[in-house]
């Protein structure tokens, strides 16, 4: 567990699933934590958690395909804990699948949105915010699925592959900055997407799990753990990478 006493972090989609799992280990390396999503039910939630567990958060809604949320989320950091080191940009959706023609619109629109737009809305805003501590970390949500295709899921597809490419990129911009800019791209995990999924159905979890050599889907906390090594001393040297932890998903 790195120590991140006197630092604070910021995390999108922490709610629930990954992102709350993160939430939780940020506190528990001694981060202040600012717990963002667009539900305010499960971010107080999540807000209670940390608390309960000794550590110190707040919480601040935020629709991230919003310019003006997530400017708002950011400076609440700042406001509230005086600074900002860390972000994961976790938030994401899930989506109905369709193959590409019959995608509606609509829904391609929204998931670009949410999950790419998105995440270059909270580096726009966070990057100013860290660059104030001369040093920091951002890591994004990308998926398994920003490295291979998926049937029925191009706006999740091209989404998370553009973060991809919104991280390379970013990376670069600042490479000198002393901010480390990263991806990660998780396998299947215990969220509330992956529970829409199954419906609850055993043989179809069986099913899930079986597409992962490993012959499991991942706890949240297995996830989070690489996104804290990211944001690490440990990961000093680390720039631009997507980091796969998909349980091997994406090596067959």
């Amino acid at each position: 567990m790195p120590d991140f006493g006197g630092r604070v972090a910021l995390v999108t989609g922490a709610g629930s699933g990954i992102g709350r799992a993160a939430a939780l280990l940020f506190a528990e390396s001694g981060a202040r934590v600012v717990v963002s999503d667009i539900d305010e039910t499960s971010g107080a939630e999540t807000v209670e958690r940390v608390r309960a567990a000794g550590g110190e958060a707040i919480f601040a809604r935020a629709d991230i395909s919003q310019a003006a949320d997530v400017e708002a989320m950011v400076e609440s950091a700042v406001r509230e804990f005086g600074r900002l080191d860390f972000a994961y940009n976790n938030a994401g959706i899930g989506n109905d699948a369709h193959p590409l023609a019959e995608m509606p619109e609509e829904l391609f629109d929204r998931a670009v949105a949410v999950m790419l737009k998105g995440v270059y809305l909270c580096m726009k805003y966070e990057i100013p915010r860290i660059l104030e501590q001369e040093r920091g970390a951002i890591v994004n949500a990308a998926s398994g699925a920003g490295l291979i295709g998926f049937p029925g899921q191009c706006g999740y597809v091209a989404s998370k592959h553009g973060v991809i490419g919104l991280t390379k990129t970013a990376a670069l911009d600042y490479a000198k900055t002393g901010l480390r800019i990263n991806a990660i791209c998780p396998g299947t995990a215990r969220t509330g997407i992956v529970e829409e999924w199954t419906g609850g159905d055993a043989e179809r979890e069986a099913e899930i799990a079986g597409y992962h050599p490993i012959g499991r889907i991942a706890d949240p906390r297995e996830i989070a753990e690489a996104v804290l090594w990211l944001c690490s001393d440990a990961a000093s040297f680390v720039l631009g990478h997507a980091m796969v932890v998909d349980g091997g998903y994406t090596t067959q």
